[in-house]
């Protein structure tokens, strides 16, 4: 209002009230009488008792004002007094933490200076007013509950990045993360804080003792006899770690749990001020309950329930009259909170649905009428700050009904338009982070929580053995046991059922937010939301080093449910308007949303790269498949010289634009912060103790603004620009001729869609992985239970010492079982339910359309952000990994088709060209290396057409020298593993009684070979005479260098091990060690996979480069017996001391591997390939039938007869691995030594002695039998033939050769 109390005559809006007599005669003011009546009923004294009506002064609009300024100064005669300061207080009244000079490191601290987050080791801050007598307190509202020291200190403290608050005489602190109390010294103390509690901090400085109350619990007298006297006051203060965050309450808003008698907090509250909002809220109340009946004459009670203001001039100037003193009142966050929030909870404590309390809305009406603008936006700023407070802290009880309560006056304050429009556009996303309000939290506490009524009955699985796996011995679950589940079951019903209320509250808000029909005054709602849901998602993907702007993940996995939920409902709501469109269950995000500018993707890479790269090469596939020209103007190189000039200019106009004193410690730095105030406002001051460089951001945002063509900002947008108009396709905009001309959905729905698939990747399957942690724990603690309760049975009697131990190890585990089957009850309702899933696999089938639509647009499909792929990937991953303990992915609709459309996806892309991130072509590589794992899985692969089967398999047998080959053989190896020599083992033998890792891993799984593909294999390695040359070559050469480097490091491996002096070898370097003794077994398992589907590769000599083939492979097949088989040999001593991190090192794996290879060429192969493998693998002169012999167990006579006193060490036989090699695979294995031992004596018979002269002076082991054209040069045919295949100059001239010829040496010599 203009003016407030100022003078007889006021004005608001349209309403104007004066003294003139004339103006009280005005059509529809009830007569005097009436209207005197009414206005002592409404306007009562403090005492409620109105005088009798002879002796009340008469009451009409012209003395109104006076009555009640007079009525509402009565009370506050004392006001004075109250307003002196409070004795055994120093310091402001308005008490804020001090951010000039009672803070040591970085921190950063909210806009109110109540919210405060750590940007440091261990910052410390003090509040600005200390007490010295009398009982105070101040609460601290914790929103992370890791390491912090909450409490008391005096002035003369020092803190510094070791040590805070109770790590020095004087200061007092509890610390709820690690349960303790300090004061120098540290003792047990308290309970553990979560995010969401309440710590209130006590002090009585008559009686010397500090206490501390969690959620309005006492934890008891923390410390006594603190030191009191002369020159002692204590400040509130708090010590904090890097990145967590707490908001204090020192009385400017209601203290959440006053009920501590006889303390006070240390900021006085506004008692003058709160009367009269009280006394006005009365007046308010009994306007609502008293009608005028005009025609009877009299007053009348009234429903206030349906209350609506129906133009009545009377009620409504009397309104006004009490708005004029109201309005300012309410935009004080105390009275807020204390008068208006608590009155709106009345009314809708009456139950029923929330429209079924009209009277909010008409309230809204009322303060949107009858107070300034201004007035009305701090009102509910301040209002929807308090509910979201409110919300977050309240306590979890059984019932969920706190979080209910403030969910359903949100709702009611947001049905109205001009206040739901007004908080979109300036509060919910600007000022307070709304995403709190769809948020459950997970109570820590369950006996708090009230889980142990609601779920009386504990339960959990008992299908594990000691390694961890589900036993394969199904037991009979007993009749105790199936009770006990069954109990279970419904606790957990009863607590989904409550849950569901919460969420199904949550979910209307959106509905409200997503509302598209309330275009009266503006934008609908669903417009402003979109603009500043976008805002929201650049903020947390541009921002992923800065925790302060980052939404905390577990939020993020609430509102993509609750998104989920709102946006399916508008979408299916529209199908069933316009039949035509796709309805929810087809929904995906068509192609030219990504390259049409009209979404922003920010800095997201795309599939083919840069954005602006995509713009220059592919303007012309823009301009013909979607007519979608580029300015060339717009498409200027952004060099890195560009750049520095754009950083540099940037950063000096914000310099100059920044005021100097930002530039001093503690100065204002925008920066909005996630974790720091319970509202989770913005924080804007950064406090250091230390330089301030920090405060200068290293790039502005939107630096790269001027390559973004075609976008328009964010919050430029309108309806029209994104449902677009006639002629105008809005986000549609571009459409490919590949892509379907059918209506889809509402334009607008399409862009949330796109931003719930980006919201999953920015954080949201990260957290569902971080909390399948408690399911593990319940396992975990499970075993330990079961072998406890074991040892139990088998304890003797006269041991009684060891029978109370284990009792009291029982107890301890089953009260640990108890507490987590409760907790993970409520995690299993809240993440991981039946719908939860649902909503994941939704989203997988959405990205997986997304992906092959976008696959048909060719080369515009590298436009795609990488996050589409990463999902598909994830959420499969999520779906079978993450869901599976509590629901099978086998039960959702249309499981098998979208296994095998996923598969296809992989297959097709992994190879695909137009995809050039290296994380995401890695990321791809591994998923479909994982895929082929799982029998479920693989046989979706199988089932993919065969085309694109053939395709996959060429991609993987390109060569390996271009690429990340190893992922490429692990495929290879499992489509394999199953059929090779030795090669159905899940684990390694010697590995067996060890403790194993997760069973699910994709590398424990069962043998699952894939004879079709590896049909597609052979196929293609003998009908394609370039592929299988190039691939083998590249297989030989990874093997030699993958052995020779394990060899090099287990060389170094046993030198460190000999040294006298006490070393550890680096656990890095054991790891790469083992690695390459994997890839080297990896790699040979191909090699044998590929002789054994396609010999003729080898053996065919009339294949090109077969006899050089297959002269390397022995070579290499050589030189691996050589150094694994010799007896007390490196490999062998490197075994035997068993380090950690090597326990895959083993001579079974490596040597049934090339025991396959060479079976394969020797045995199993006719006459002539046996001929052709023996005659090449004794020629090398590597060869050593010892090494063949080892296999069998037979060692070296000389090793024998030189030997050592006997030990009780084994030699290695492939006999003692019955289990895992067949009696026939060690006949191939006798029948092979039996065929080399008489065709090395034979060789040896026939063989001549060949003089020096006539080897081949490169190698030295074979006779000269190549000679060099036109050099004349000579050497044997291996040497030339490898040298070839790299380099064509010759080895001793470097003259470039143009043939090689067979050379025999003359007869005569």
């Amino acid at each position: 209002m203009t003016s407030r109390g100022a003078g007889t005559a006021f004005s608001s809006k349209n309403y104007r009230l004066s003294t003139e007599p004339e103006k009280s005669k005005v059509t529809g003011i009830v007569n005097s009488r009436l209207l005197n009546d009414y206005l002592h009923r409404v306007f009562t004294s403090a005492d409620g008792n109105q005088p009798a009506a002879a002796y009340r002064k008469n009451l009409t609009f012209q003395n109104l004002q006076e009555h009640l300024e007079r009525l509402l100064s009565e009370e506050n005669g004392s006001e004075d007094s109250r307003d002196q300061v409070a004795e055994g207080r120093l310091g402001p009244s308005t008490v804020v933490l001090d951010h000039t000079s009672g803070f040591e490191g970085l921190l950063l601290v909210d806009d109110d200076l109540l919210g405060v987050i750590g940007h440091s080791n261990f910052g410390s801050i003090r509040a600005t007013t200390c007490v010295y007598k009398g009982k105070w307190i101040y609460e601290v509202l914790i929103s992370s509950q890791g390491l912090m020291q909450i409490g008391w200190c005096t002035l003369n403290c020092r803190f510094n990045q070791e040590e805070g608050v109770g790590d020095t005489p004087d200061s007092y602190a509890y610390d709820g993360n690690r349960v303790r109390k300090w004061n120098v010294t540290t003792t047990n103390y308290g309970k553990s804080w979560a995010a969401g509690d309440i710590v209130s901090c006590l002090i009585d400085l008559d009686e010397g003792t500090i206490a501390f109350c969690l959620n309005g619990i006492s934890l008891g007298t923390a410390f006594d006899n603190i030191t009191r006297g002369a020159g002692m006051a204590y400040f509130p203060a708090i010590s904090l770690s890097f990145k967590e965050s707490v908001a204090f309450n020192f009385g400017s808003r209601p203290l959440r749990y006053p009920l501590v008698e006889g303390y006070r907090p240390l900021q006085d509250p506004p008692v003058a001020d709160l009367v009269k909002a009280r006394k006005l809220l009365g007046y308010l109340k009994n306007v609502i309950h008293i009608g005028i009946d005009v025609t009877e004459g009299k007053l009348v009670e009234k429903d206030t329930s349906m209350w609506q203001l129906q133009g009545e001039p009377t009620v409504l100037i009397t309104l006004a009259h009490i708005f004029n003193y109201f309005s300012p009142l309410m935009c004080k966050v105390y009275l807020v909170e204390d008068v208006l929030m608590t009155f709106l909870l009345s009314i809708l404590e009456r139950g029923g649905a929330v429209e079924a309390h009209p009277l909010i809305q008409q309230l809204l009406n009322l303060m949107w009428l009858l107070m300034e603008e201004y007035e009305v936006h701090e009102c509910l700023k301040q209002l929807l700050m308090s509910l979201l407070r409110a919300y977050r802290f309240s306590p979890i009880i059984p019932d969920l009904g706190l979080q209910i309560h403030y969910l359903r006056l949100t709702i009611a304050v947001l049905k109205h338009e001009k206040s739901r429009k007004y908080l979109l556009s300036n509060v919910l996303f600007d000022v307070l982070r709304s995403v709190v309000f769809f948020y459950i939290k997970s109570p820590l506490r369950v006996e708090e929580a009230g889980l142990q009524e609601l779920i009386p009955t504990t339960w959990w699985p008992n299908r594990f053995t000691k390694e961890g796996k589900e036993s394969k011995e199904v037991k009979e679950e007993s009749a105790e046991e199936r009770l006990r589940r069954r109990a279970y079951e419904r606790g957990c019903q009863r607590l989904k059922k409550r849950i569901e209320v919460v969420e199904g509250l949550q979910v209307q808000i959106l509905k409200l937010l997503l509302n598209n029909k309330d275009r009266g005054g503006g934008e609908a709602s669903r417009y402003i939301f979109l603009n500043k849901f976008r805002k929201f998602l650049q903020e947390n993907a541009s921002n992923r080093g800065n925790l302060a702007v980052l939404c905390p993940p577990e939020y993020m996995v609430c509102f993509l449910h609750r998104l989920i939920a709102a946006l399916r409902y508008f979408w299916d709501g529209h199908k069933a308007k316009t039949p035509a469109s796709l309805s929810s269950e087809g929904a995906y995000v068509p192609p030219q949303l990504f390259y049409n500018g009209k979404v922003d993707y920010f800095d997201l890479q795309r599939l083919g790269g840069l954005l602006s790269h995509l713009k220059k090469t592919l303007k012309d596939d823009l301009a013909a498949k979607a007519n979608i020209l580029i300015d060339p103007a717009e498409l200027q190189a952004v060099t890195m010289d560009d750049l520095d000039e754009d950083e540099e200019s940037a950063t000096s106009a914000a310099q100059s634009q920044r005021p100097s004193a930002a530039l001093a410690i503690g100065g204002a730095l925008a920066r909005p912060a996630w974790l720091s105030s319970p509202t989770l406002g913005r924080a804007n001051r950064f406090l250091s103790t230390a330089a301030v460089s920090l405060m200068n951001p290293r790039r502005p945002l939107g630096t790269l603004e001027k390559i973004k063509v075609l976008t328009l900002r964010t919050e430029q947008r309108t309806r029209e620009d994104i449902e677009g108009t006639h002629g105008n396709e809005g986000l549609l905009l571009g459409r490919p001729p590949e892509e379907p001309d059918q209506p889809i959905t509402e334009n607008s729905l399409l862009e949330v869609l796109d931003g719930i698939v980006m919201m999953y990747n920015l954080s949201v399957h990260q957290q569902l992985g971080k909390m399948v942690g408690v399911s593990d724990d319940v396992n975990e603690y499970a075993m330990a239970l079961k072998d406890t309760e074991e040892k139990i049975s088998r304890c003797p009697k006269r041991r009684r010492d060891i029978h109370e131990e284990l009792l009291k190890s029982q107890k301890v585990f089953s009260e640990k079982l108890n507490h987590l089957s409760r907790r993970l009850a409520w995690i299993n309702v809240t993440i991981y339910s039946k719908e939860k899933m649902q909503d994941i696999y939704w989203l997988l089938r959405v990205c997986i359309r997304t992906i092959e639509h976008g696959d048909r647009t060719g080369s515009l499909f590298a436009f795609m952000p990488e996050f589409y792929l990463s999902v598909a990937m994830n959420s499969y991953s999520a779906l079978k990994n993450y869901f599976s303990p509590v629901n099978s992915m086998e039960e959702l609709p249309g499981y098998e088709e979208t296994l095998m459309r996923l598969a296809a996806i992989l297959a097709k892309h992994f190879a695909d060209s137009r995809i050039v991130g290296t994380d995401i072509r890695d990321s791809l590589m591994q998923a479909l290396a994982s895929y082929v794992c799982y029998p479920h899985s693989l046989r979706a692969v199988e089932r993919i057409p065969e085309e694109q089967r053939i395709s996959m398999m060429k991609n993987l047998l390109a060569p390996y020298e271009q690429r990340p080959w190893a992922q490429t053989n692990w495929i290879l190896v499992r489509l394999w593993r199953g059929c090779g020599f030795g090669y159905r083992y899940t684990r390694l033998p010697h590995l067996l009684k060890t403790k194993p890792e997760d069973a699910s891993l994709p590398s424990l799984q069962k043998p699952c070979p894939s004879t079709l593909l590896q049909r597609h294999m052979a196929h293609l390695l003998r009908s394609d005479r370039d592929l299988a040359p190039s691939f083998l070559n590249s297989v030989l050469n990874q093997l030699n260098w993958a052995f020779s480097e394990f060899i090099g490091m287990i060389q170094e491996i046993q030198q460190a091990a000999e040294r006298l002096e006490r070393n550890f070898v680096d656990s890095r370097q054991l790891k790469v060690c083992a690695t390459c003794f994997d890839l080297s077994v990896s790699l040979l398992r191909v090699l044998e996979m590929t002789v054994t589907l396609a010999p003729e590769i080898f053996l065919d000599w009339n294949r090109p480069s077969s006899e050089l083939l297959l002269r390397r492979l022995a070579q290499l097949l050589n030189q691996v017996l050589n150094r694994v088989t010799a007896e007390r040999n490196l490999f062998d001593r490197v075994v035997n001391l068993r380090l950690p991190g090597l326990e895959s090192v083993d001579h079974y794996p490596i040597l049934v591997a090339v025991t396959g290879i060479l079976v394969r060429l020797l045995v199993d192969t006719d006459v002539q390939g046996t001929e052709r493998a023996t005659t090449v693998l004794l020629a090398d002169p590597c060869f050593q039938l010892r090494s063949i012999q080892y296999l069998l167990g037979h060692a070296e006579p000389s090793a024998l007869a030189a030997a050592a006193p006997p030990t009780d060490k084994r030699h290695f036989s492939l006999h003692t691995y019955t289990e895992y090699i067949s009696t026939e695979e060690l006949a191939k294995v006798e029948k092979m030594l039996n065929h080399l031992s008489e065709e090395s004596k034979q060789a040896a018979a026939t063989t001549l002695p060949t003089s020096e002269e006539d080897l081949c002076p490169i190698c030295y082991a074979h006779p000269i039998s190549a000679i060099f054209r036109p050099c004349s040069h000579k050497s044997c045919k291996a040497c030339i033939n490898q040298h070839l295949m790299n380099n064509k100059d010759c080895f001793f001239c470097k003259a470039t050769i143009t043939g090689v010829d067979d050379f025999t040496k003359p007869a005569s010599s």
